[in-house]
């Protein structure tokens, strides 16, 4: 469990890396949805160095996530999370740059799908993710946490 301005993030790991990080409105219950299977332990000394890592982030001290991740989806959704990692720091890009970039460009809703499917936000930068009309879109968890990050990077761009 990670604290954010007193709201907790939920945060679970394999052996392999995090599996998923969660949000203020998020908890345990949802994990387990997206892993109906895994077996729970808490293990805040195993989750030590992911927590670390969001804390420097949320500091404004880190740009770039070093810790491994586990995560698995379709062929599709792992191409888009891979293209969302590329999203520098600081900057948005739109649904469409996404869909252009993986090589389908009418695919724009699907990447949508996939984008609000990706079990580690933030560090897969989802938030990163805009309208191309330059609209704060939907967010796993919820438009004012997106805002909360894009504002947090656009200071730490300037500073």
């Amino acid at each position: 469990m990670y604290h954010l301005n007193g709201d907790e993030i939920f945060i679970s790991a394999t052996d392999k890396g995090v599996c998923y990080i969660g949000s203020p409105e998020e908890d345990e219950r949802d994990m387990a949805k997206r892993f109906p299977t895994a077996v729970l332990e808490k293990n805040p000394e195993a989750l030590k160095p992911y927590m670390d890592e969001l804390a420097e982030y949320f500091e404004g001290k880190r740009r770039q996530f070093s810790m491994p991740a586990d995560v698995k989806g379709t062929a599709f959704q792992e191409a888009v999370w891979e293209a969302l990692k590329e999203i520098p720091y600081g900057e948005t890009c739109a649904y469409s740059d996404i869909a252009e970039k993986i090589g389908k460009p009418a695919a724009v809703r699907a990447v949508g799908t996939a984008i609000g499917a990706n079990p580690v936000s933030i560090v897969v930068p989802c938030h990163r993710v805009i309208g191309k009309n330059g609209a704060i879109t939907g967010y796993r968890g919820g438009i004012a946490m997106k805002e909360h990050l894009l504002e947090l990077e656009k200071v730490n761009c300037n500073s």
